[in-house]
């Protein structure tokens, strides 16, 4: 993410915190005064919403700072971090709704629909123009994405909300309302599964998504000059950052042509993979009539960071 671009989601994210605080005082008091479940819910699943954009807008600044001697990467971690918090507390407040809708449900009371309808209204528009601003300004950014998923999922619970109320005002039943809060944990739940199971995987170095190893070393081994791959580690540094460390066979040639070779499998790697964060060790093979090929390796080894 380009500064450029670090600053004006920046600024999106600090106003939709303002609002987004805004809404919750109205939500708690718009609750309490129509004896709905369904608006505490989502005043609950805005809070998480605030911590969200609060971390998400800390992350932003820290993940923009540039490597030091204590940081080598830098601190593109910040956001994924952020972005596994987001989506743990989510998970709790999913929990919560669904037991505060089974105590509702064995022990219904009255809803006043109205006052629920003009709160979800209000919230649809809050929230439906915060998730336009991100979707407008996102990227492969992780945590900018948690974010944009919390706000995409407010929407539709907002949305559930105002036909729920309508469905209250013509039927009188307040059944509707602690059903709709299951509807909404459900909502939370799956849209912080995704997101949690991506930053886990970061956090653990695994594969990037989208990317296979085979796929990989057969990509490099297509490149002239090299006979073979292996000790292939690929992680992420961030969640759009990755970085490759291999073992490379080459045959014994000057070093002018080893270079050659190592200049197209770092083009190779940023073009197809989009890895630039690379460490690359040549091997040497080395082949007589008598004893066959063995691979002693190397004396040296490339570490290479293309922009």
């Amino acid at each position: 993410m380009h500064a450029h671009s670090h600053g004006g989601t920046a600024k999106i994210l600090r106003v939709s915190l303002l609002v987004t605080a805004a809404y919750i005082l109205l939500l708690v008091v718009a609750g309490l005064r129509a004896n709905s479940l369904a608006l505490l819910s989502e005043a609950g699943h805005n809070v998480s919403d605030l911590l969200a954009l609060l971390l998400s807008l800390v992350a932003v600044y820290i993940q923009s700072r540039p490597p030091d001697a204590q940081k080598t990467f830098g601190y593109h971690r910040a956001g994924v971090l952020a972005a596994f918090i987001n989506a743990g507390t989510l998970g709790f407040i999913a929990f919560y709704i669904f037991y505060e809708a089974f105590r509702r449900v064995q022990h219904p009371e009255h809803v006043h629909s109205g006052t629920m309808m003009a709160v979800a209204a209000a919230g649809v528009v809050m929230n439906g123009a915060i998730a336009w601003l991100l979707y407008r300004n996102t990227s492969q950014d992780v945590n900018v994405r948690s974010v944009l998923v919390h706000e995409l999922g407010d929407t539709l619970a907002t949305l559930a909300v105002l036909i729920g109320g309508w469905a209250i005002s013509l039927t009188g039943q307040n059944w509707i309302d602690p059903a709709l809060s299951v509807g909404i944990g459900a909502l939370i739940l799956w849209s912080s599964f995704g997101i949690l199971r991506e930053t886990l995987n970061i956090l653990l170095e695994g594969m990037p998504a989208g990317m296979e190893a085979e796929h990989i070393v057969q990509h490099l081994e297509e490149i002239g000059g090299v006979r073979g791959v292996h000790d292939l580690h690929v992680w992420s540094i961030g969640s759009d950052t990755h970085a490759l460390s291999a073992h490379i066979t080459i045959a014994d040639i000057p070093l002018s042509e080893s270079d050659k070779i190592m200049q197209d499998i770092r083009g190779a790697l940023a073009d197809h993979f989009h890895i630039h964060h690379t460490t690359i060790q040549f091997e040497h093979e080395v082949c007589d009539v008598a004893h066959g090929c063995n691979i002693p390796v190397s004396s040296h080894s490339h570490h290479g960071h293309s922009h």
